[in-house]
């Protein structure tokens, strides 16, 4: 027996659909019912077989085509600034979440719903807490609990990317440079040793530090220093003994974590001095770009879709780490995220939906 062609959802039915979500209440922490009617929705389709952990859900078709493709997404926002309800005006949909990344949601249910039988084994993870600290992530949660659903040969990330594939994205470092001093009455400085003064020469290092911009796959990946805290002083008319300033650092995905360190202890090695520290913060991985993965190959050159590097980091280095290549891609303006103006419009969905539409129902998928 035939089985008829799905039949693909309009760019108002997306558009629609994304409004429903973001008249969803889903701040971090508070994703409970958006995650129950998704369960519910998922749930509802014969085609997958639904997992919850926690305010986590993993949706999987059967395995049968001998090539997995995971679309993934989280479900939680950032606190809302007057923008919680949806608004359409024409081609524009305005409200919290719109761009990050409930249009993306739209986009995977909508596959969910449309395509029973998919071209390539599909799934469909939707998870909480990507907008608050990695130790609360609902993804690191889904591999401690179930890894075994997890496993796929590539993964896309709806993360607003205004319709353009975002490859890989940077790593992280994060240091606390501590610098010691030796107090004094501010009338007689000569006596101690003024550790906010030791800022400067530090401070200089890093602003002046020639940023390295390596191009991998094709993808220029401009890699920044930045300090971004200061601390120090302990009354006005004390020579402080202690001053620190934290730095951030994003590197591109050709360094380790341990490389990237070391780079900057080198840089600050001229300018500390016993009792001096540098403590780690927080560190996180780079993720390659990954377009050259037969799949996203295919993907890239049956789309018009322009590839460029992903300057920040995303789950797409989590999911790497857990050897998983994956790239961002969803519609919406990334810097409209987490603003009061956040918006997401017709073409970017209707670009992002199509693509994935054609990875999914296209005969040949890898």
């Amino acid at each position: 027996m035939a089985v008829s062609a799905p039949q693909r959802p309009s760019v108002d039915q997306l558009m629609e659909l994304t409004a429903e979500l973001v008249d969803r209440p889903s701040v971090s922490f508070q994703e409970g019912p958006i995650v129950h009617w998704l369960e519910a929705e998922l749930g509802a389709l014969d085609h997958l077989e639904v997992t919850r952990v926690g305010d986590n859900l993993v949706a999987r078709t059967a395995t049968r085509h001998g090539r997995r493709v995971m679309l993934a997404g989280h479900t939680d926002t950032v606190p809302p600034h007057g923008n919680e309800r949806a608004r359409r005006d024409g081609d524009v949909l305005w409200g919290l979440g719109s761009a990050d990344m409930k249009s993306g949601l739209a986009c995977m249910l909508s596959l969910a719903r449309a395509v029973p039988e998919p071209a390539v084994d599909l799934t469909f993870v939707l998870y909480a807490r990507e907008e608050v600290a990695g130790e609360h992530n609902g993804l690191a949660e889904l591999y401690e609990a179930v890894p075994e659903l997890l496993e796929a040969d590539v993964a896309i990330l709806g993360e607003p990317t205004g319709a353009a594939v975002e490859a890989g994205c940077q790593g992280g470092v994060r240091v606390r440079v501590e610098l010691a001093g030796a107090r004094a009455h501010t009338a007689r400085p000569w006596m101690g040793r003024n550790a906010i003064h030791r800022l400067g020469p530090v401070i200089e290092a890093v602003s002046s530090w020639d940023a390295r911009q390596p191009v991998l796959s094709g993808c220029r990946y401009h890699e920044s220093l930045q300090a971004v805290l200061a601390d120090g002083g302990i009354a006005g008319n004390v020579v402080p003994d202690s001053a620190s300033v934290t730095i951030h650092h994003r590197f591109a995905p050709d360094r380790s974590e341990a490389e990237a360190l070391v780079m900057i202890e080198e840089l600050l090695d001229p300018h500390l001095s016993d009792g001096d520290e540098i403590v780690v913060v927080d560190v996180v991985p780079a993720a390659a770009p990954a377009v050259d993965h037969p799949i996203l190959e295919r993907f890239l050159a049956r789309n018009e879709v322009e590839v460029r590097a992903k300057l920040g980091w995303t789950d797409v280095a989590r999911l790497a780490q857990h050897g998983v290549p994956a790239i961002n891609f969803g519609p919406g303006d990334p810097t409209v995220a987490h603003t009061r103006d956040e918006h997401v419009t017709t073409d970017s969905i209707e670009a992002v939906f199509g693509a994935l539409w054609d990875l999914v129902t296209a005969d040949e998928a890898g």
